[in-house]
């Protein structure tokens, strides 16, 4: 496809929207395939469905909750979003994907937007087709988790900026940059991230290459983004503020400063060195727009000398977000995915003339062999039953050697018909391929490995669907995907105290109560008869025992060790596995 666009001038205008509106409904087709073919997975799908599939159920709609206990690691933009898609489709299956699939678009409409603006249509539709199939973005886009809707909006806070910027003045643009960063930070606390144009930008405006940066333009769009967090924030603080309940506070507290300034400067997890998005993260997140790297900078340089605006602005932008992030002790790949629409507005012009670069196909044809090769040798030998295969299929309940022989047949077929010049080619259709494959064929795979909704149903077949289901130490899948009424005992509270409360709660009513633990807890299951607990299997990495509330008789409960909540969601049953 990009082949044929590079012949676009040729086009008439006519054919040219024609084509937008093809890259558009192609868009449609590869980011939506698959919804309504899997269950939420984790580590944060389950979450955010719950917190979704709790607000209409309880009328908590400002504070979000997971299993009855406050959640306070997240703004509730997101849950809102999630519930809003649950509630149109009448199914979590259906509803749950659609936030990330809309914010894909819109993000993808607006970077082509802007291109065609400041370049032209060919060059829109370039840039469509790299941002589509660059690897992060379009995983991220067939994933739940809150980065997509975030990138939604600090693109649009870009785009305002930017309009204003570079094809202004457009002041209501510059509002509505402002404005999307407030809702940026109500579904993360970083949707500030497009201010990271503003230092070039000053630098730029002082030589009249662009509209003037002015501080009193700078206070007012401030107070426009301050503005949008309030309309949540103030709200919020006084409700965790007024009264006695100290979860309210502690859930203040948490998402005003630990989420924020403490998970930013003194992260507690995901610790990595500050070269691990260099290193680990961008080669693969931006793949295939990483092997054009060694071209386009020389390019970028070029221009930046020429002073070239439409270049320097966003290219200054994504370095800066790269260095912010890097500070941070804490670090995940996917807080790069911001970083990539910026990426496509600085390389889409550049697009024309690298495509023309012999060694940019065949660095193409050689990632692809490399690709293709591995998953053709690991699927056949993973068939003829390679011990060390054998076993981590096995720890992960899956067999997927078919799977992946078929991927490295494809793509060997497609450098087989399209050749090693024409291997960046060969190198997009794979992956359109591979996301085609990977939304269907992958998905029933690894759905019921990576769901437990059929152990669950098990679970309520076993006990009946009117017992109550304790589960200490639980995952939030287990709790989306409970059959019937089930109860935990606080999701950060010790191991040995949610015990102790579990073993007095299933003693106050033998007869219909249960737990679901997993086998690794079994050194803290010392007082309980493990000679009546079930067996379940392997499921989410884990072994789980499904015990009898008379298999814990001997056990020393606590009532009053920590707090019970009872999770709304699984006491309507609402249906979350099934269509």
């Amino acid at each position: 496809m990009m082949a044929t666009l590079t012949c676009l001038p040729t086009f008439t205008r006519r054919h040219e929207r024609l084509a937008t509106w093809l890259l558009i409904l192609l868009a449609l087709l590869v980011l939506g395939l698959g919804i309504g073919l899997r269950d939420p997975w984790p580590a944060d799908e389950p979450r955010f469905a719950l917190n979704a599939l709790e607000m209409p159920k309880t009328g908590n709609f400002w504070l979000p909750h997971r299993g009855g206990e406050l959640y306070p690691d997240k703004p509730p933009l997101f849950m809102w979003v999630t519930a809003l898609g649950i509630a149109l489709t009448g199914s979590v299956r259906l509803g749950f994907l659609l936030p990330s699939l809309l914010a894909a678009l819109g993000t993808l409409t607006l970077v082509m937007d802007l291109l065609r603006r400041l370049h032209g249509r060919r060059i829109a539709l370039l840039g469509g087709i790299a941002l589509l199939t660059t690897l992060q973005f379009t995983l991220q886009a067939k994933t739940a988790q809150i980065d997509m809707l975030l990138t939604f909006f600090t693109t649009l806070g870009a785009y305002g900026l930017l309009r204003h910027a570079l094809l202004g003045p457009a002041w209501r643009w510059w509002c509505a940059g402002w404005a999307a960063m407030g809702l940026g930070i109500l579904t993360k606390g970083v949707g500030f991230l497009p201010l990271a144009l503003l230092p070039a930008w000053y630098w730029l405006g002082r030589d009249g290459q662009i509209t003037s940066l002015r501080f009193r333009e700078l206070i007012a769009g401030i107070g426009i983004l301050l503005a949008v967090v309030a309309l949540w924030g103030l709200p919020m603080i006084v409700m965790t503020s007024l009264g006695d309940d100290p979860s309210l506070a502690a859930y203040r507290d948490n998402i005003l400063f630990k989420q924020t300034g403490e998970r930013y400067a003194d992260a507690w997890h995901h610790v990595k060195p500050w070269y691990y998005y260099l290193s680990q993260v961008l080669p693969w997140a931006w793949m295939p727009l990483t092997l054009a790297l060694p071209w386009a900078i020389p390019a970028w340089w070029r221009r930046f000398k020429r002073h070239d605006t439409r270049i320097i602005l966003p290219l200054s932008a994504m370095g800066l977000i790269i260095v912010f992030f890097s500070l941070s002790p804490g670090k995940r790949g996917v807080y790069m995915l911001p970083t990539i629409p910026f990426l496509v507005l600085a390389m889409a012009p550049l697009l024309p003339g690298l495509w023309q670069r012999r060694g940019l196909q065949h660095l193409g044809a050689v990632t692809l062999v490399l690709l293709g090769g591995v998953l053709l040798a690991a699927g056949m030998l993973g068939k003829l039953g390679l011990p060390a295969l054998q076993a981590l299929a096995q720890r992960h309940d899956l067999s997927p050697w078919a799977w992946w022989i078929t991927l490295g047949v494809a793509a060997m077929a497609l450098l087989g018909w399209l050749k090693p010049r024409r291997g960046l080619l060969a190198l997009t259709l794979w992956f359109a391929v591979f996301w085609g494959l990977w939304s269907t064929w992958g998905y029933s795979l690894m759905n019921e490995t990576r769901s437990p909704n059929a152990m669950m149903q098990r679970v309520a077949a076993i006990t009946g669907p009117d017992a109550w289901l304790a589960l200490p130490a639980f995952d939030e899948e287990f709790l989306l995907q409970s059959r019937q009424p089930s109860v935990h005992f606080g999701y950060h509270t010790p191991l040995e105290s949610q015990l102790e409360r579990a073993y007095a709660w299933l003693q106050q009513a033998p007869d219909v109560r249960w737990m679901l633990i997993d086998q690794h807890h079994r050194d803290a299951l010392e007082c309980v008869a493990l000679d009546e607990a079930r067996d379940l299997g392997f499921q989410n990495s884990e072994e789980w025992w499904l015990i009898p509330a008379t298999a814990v008789a001997d056990c020393r409960g606590d009532a009053d060790a920590a707090p019970l909540f009872v999770a709304p969601t699984s006491l309507t049953k609402t249906e979350v596995g099934t269509t």
